[in-house]
């Protein structure tokens, strides 16, 4: 059966078609010649690509209401977007994670890095989150979503259609159930750990598997050691130290749920008896521990995206500063203090400068002795900066 023709769009003659060429996924809106023809195309539609020449360059999805007008599905112009070709991506994705992974816990689909432009799935098991945060992933939901439990065999799938990026591409948030039931936060072993994950109320995915190898970089630090857990979600940093030997964790993050989760994980690890958790601001809450003369061994903190825009930028770099300047007098001599970003838009020179700026305003001295990123489970496509977004500094701070 012949395939529908395809809708072309055009490349203005000053755009860089090169880039495109050379695997760069997407095209800006200013990039493209978006006459009435282009812009009348429905969000998601499915199109050619086209140099200044009328050359052909793949097939992309266009969304008309985005600043990323168009985003590169397949370098073939006869692909044929549909469920077998959903199939052969996630079976790329798969074979990776099974080569890494011994469990199923872990990111399936990291969007452009795996091929799925806007996608991410992250696996919990026999559980999967589909994050469709692109127009064109929207409209062909049932057919990733059936791919997806072909592929793997993966019988209860949710759609987490919240976040910023949804809200870019002009769609609405929600979070449904697109296959089976799930009525209870889901465990997951990690770095020694059990974490409890809810998958249809928590933050994005419910888990952060990018912070695996830091979390276990930061637990073969915390052996013996009194450890400070700073914007820790569901644990994350702190049930590993404990799972890695800590004598105690305070765990301190905004959201109570996250913290009745964190607790829950402790005591599905068998640590409860080591860890405590605090509810507050964690600017505020820094302050209040330097007050009392708090110390610790080992202080991590793991903050949100301060920085999720190129507008943000100064204004993150910022917090970054501050949050390492009220960390830095709760370290004890000698001990470590890991700082972490999240951001895309903050390069991994800039937040440096700005953590080495924050514990130099301290009063303290440190010396880097690890840089880390997210696991291998987070691909980081060469073309595309954005999708190698997460640092993480650990220091020695000087007697």
């Amino acid at each position: 059966m012949m395939r529908a023709r395809l809708a072309q769009v055009r490349l203005r003659p000053k755009a860089n078609a090169r880039a495109v060429r050379h695997g760069f996924p997407w095209v800006f809106a200013n990039e493209l010649v978006t006459d009435r023809r282009t812009r009348a195309l429905p969000a998601g539609s499915l199109a050619l690509l086209e140099d200044d020449a009328r050359t052909v360059l793949g097939v992309v999805a266009v969304n008309p209401e985005s600043k990323i007008i168009c985003r590169v599905l397949d370098r073939s112009p006869d692909a044929v977007i549909d469920q077998a070709w959903f199939g052969a991506r996630l079976s790329h994705a798969l074979a990776l994670r099974e080569r890494v992974f011994e469990a199923p816990f872990y990111r399936l689909v990291h969007a452009e890095a795996d091929g799925l432009p806007g996608v991410v799935i992250d696996r919990f098991g026999d559980v999967a989150v589909i994050q469709p945060n692109a127009a064109w992933a929207e409209m062909r939901i049932d057919a990733l979503a059936a791919a997806l439990a072909d592929v793997t065999g993966i019988r209860t799938i949710v759609k987490n259609g919240t976040g910023r990026a949804r809200a870019l591409e002009g769609l609405s948030e929600e979070t449904v159930m697109l296959r089976g039931t799930l009525d209870a936060p889901v465990p997951v072993p990690m770095n020694g750990a059990i974490y409890m994950a809810d998958l249809l109320g928590g933050q994005k995915t419910g888990l952060f598997f990018d912070q695996r190898p830091n979390h276990a970089f930061a637990a073969s630090l915390a052996r013996g050691a009194r450890v400070l857990d700073v914007f820790s979600h569901v644990g994350g940093f702190g049930l590993a130290a404990l799972a890695g030997g800590a004598a105690s964790v305070l765990a301190v993050d905004g959201s109570a749920p996250a913290l009745e989760l964190a607790g829950q994980g402790a005591q599905a690890t068998g640590v409860a008896e080591r860890f405590t958790t605090r509810k507050g601001d964690a600017f505020d809450v820094l302050s209040a521990l330097a007050d009392t003369g708090a110390q610790f061994d080992v202080v991590v903190c793991d903050p949100p995206a301060f920085a999720p825009s190129k507008q943000a930028l100064d204004a993150g770099l910022r917090a970054y500063e501050r949050v390492a300047r009220l960390a830095a007098p709760l370290v004890a001599p000698g001990g470590y203090l890991g700082l972490c970003s999240c951001s895309h838009a903050v390069d991994l020179v800039r937040f440096r400068t700005a953590c080495s700026r924050g514990i130099g305003r301290a009063g303290r001295s440190a010396q880097i002795i690890h840089t880390g990123f997210a696991g291998p489970d987070h691909p980081i496509l060469p073309e595309l900066a954005e999708s190698g977004y997460l640092k993480a500094l650990f220091y020695r701070l000087m007697p």
